[in-house]
C-alpha cells in the first residue's frame, strides 16, 4: 500500500497555520484575537494528534509489510542432494522414456497394446541437507506409472515412500527436493512410509526392498553384454530435473515389483540401472514470492 510522506500529510497544514500565526498567507494583515489564537492552538493540537497516529500507523504497516509473504521472496531453504538410485521399470532395456514422449507398448494377456512405464526408484542420499537438516544416509522410494503420454509433463500416478527412520524435518525436505527432481504433475500423488530395510549394490548386482520385499522389491544384475570388464555406462543423458549425474550404469532387473494396493505390479528381465545424481537449490530458478513463502513456512514448522 502506498503511504504519503508524512511531511506531505501534515507539513503543509502546519506551515500554513504557522504562517497565519506570523501574519503571512492572508491579505488581511491584522493582530490575532484571543478567540482566533485559541482556535489556532486547538487546530494545532488536533493536527499534532493526527500526525502521531499517522506515524504509529505507518510504522505498524511498515513492520507488517516487512514480514508479509510478498516481502519474503527468498527460497524455501538452501538445500543440496547427492543421491544414488537403484531403479527399474516395465520398459525393455533401455527405458525409452528418456528419449521419447511415450513409454514402450505392452500387450497384457493378449489385450490391445497399452503404453505405460511402471517403475520402482529406491534412493539413498550420499550427502545432502535441507536448511539445517542433515539428509546424509536418508532413504526414500518412489513407485509410479508415467502413463501413456507425458509429452506435456503430466503423468499418471506416484507414491513417495519415506523410510520409517526419517524425522519430520527430513521428510519435509525430501518431499520438496523430490518436487524439483521430478518437475511434473500427476493425476494422483501421495506419500506413505515403509521400512526400506535393504539397499545395497556392488559391481555385479543391486538390491533394494521395502518391508522385506512385502511392499516392493528391485533386484538388478550386471548385463552380460558388457564388452570387457567394468560396467556398461550410458552418459550424456539428462536424468529428470537433476543437472548432474555420473551416467546410467546398465543392470537389467531380475525382478521389479510393487506388491500392495490396487496398482500392484511385477516384471522380470526388463529395464534397470544404477545412477548417482546431484541437484541443489542454486540450480533452481527463483520461485514466485507467494510460493516461496509458503514452502518456507512449511519447512519452518517441520523443523520445530
Amino acid at each position: 500500500m502506498f503511504l504519503p510522506d508524512r511531511d506531505t500529510m501534515v507539513g503543509t497544514p502546519l506551515e500554513h497555520l504557522a504562517g497565519l500565526a506570523r501574519g503571512k498567507g492572508d491579505t488581511r494583515m491584522h493582530r490575532p484575537t484571543q478567540r482566533s489564537l485559541l482556535l489556532g492552538v486547538a487546530t494545532l493540537a488536533i493536527l499534532a494528534g493526527l500526525a502521531a497516529v499517522a506515524v504509529a500507523t505507518g510504522g505498524a504497516m511498515a513492520a507488517t509489510s516487512a514480514t508479509s509473504p510478498a516481502a519474503a521472496a527468498k527460497p524455501a531453504a538452501d538445500w543440496q542432494m547427492n543421491a544414488t538410485a537403484i531403479e527399474a521399470c516395465s520398459c525393455p532395456m533401455f527405458c525409452q522414456c528418456y528419449f521419447n514422449a511415450k513409454p514402450a507398448g505392452h500387450h497384457d494377456h493378449g489385450s490391445q497394446e497399452a503404453h505405460y512405464c511402471r517403475a520402482n526408484l529406491a534412493y539413498r542420499i550420499n550427502q545432502g541437507h535441507y536448511g539445517a537438516t542433515n539428509l546424509a544416509g536418508a532413504k526414500f522410494w518412489l513407485v509410479n506409472d508415467l502413463g501413456g503420454d507425458f509429452s506435456k509433463g503430466h503423468m499418471d500416478w506416484n507414491v513417495l515412500y519415506f523410510d520409517k527412520a526419517l524425522t519430520p524435518a527430513q521428510r519435509a525436505g525430501i518431499q520438496d527436493i523430490v518436487g524439483h527432481l521430478f518437475p511434473v504433475t500427476w493425476n494422483s500423488n501421495r506419500t506413505a512410509e515403509a521400512a526400506i530395510d535393504t539397499w545395497e549394490f556392488n559391481d555385479q548386482s543391486a538390491h533394494a526392498t521395502m518391508d522385506g520385499g512385502k511392499t516392493a522389491e528391485v533386484k538388478l544384475v550386471r548385463t552380460t553384454s558388457a564388452n570387457g570388464p567394468g560396467p556398461v555406462v550410458l552418459k550424456n543423458v539428462r536424468y529428470w530435473g537433476a543437472p548432474r549425474n555420473d551416467g546410467f550404469i546398465m543392470m537389467p532387473n531380475e525382478v521389479e515389483a510393487y506388491r500392495v494396493g490396487e496398482k500392484k505390479f511385477e516384471y522380470k528381465g526388463t529395464n534397470g540401472f544404477l545412477i548417482t545424481v546431484d541437484i541443489a537449490s542454486k540450480d533452481m530458478a527463483p520461485a514466485p514470492a507467494g510460493k516461496a513463502a509458503s514452502k518456507a513456512s512449511k519447512a519452518s514448522k517441520a523443523s520445530r
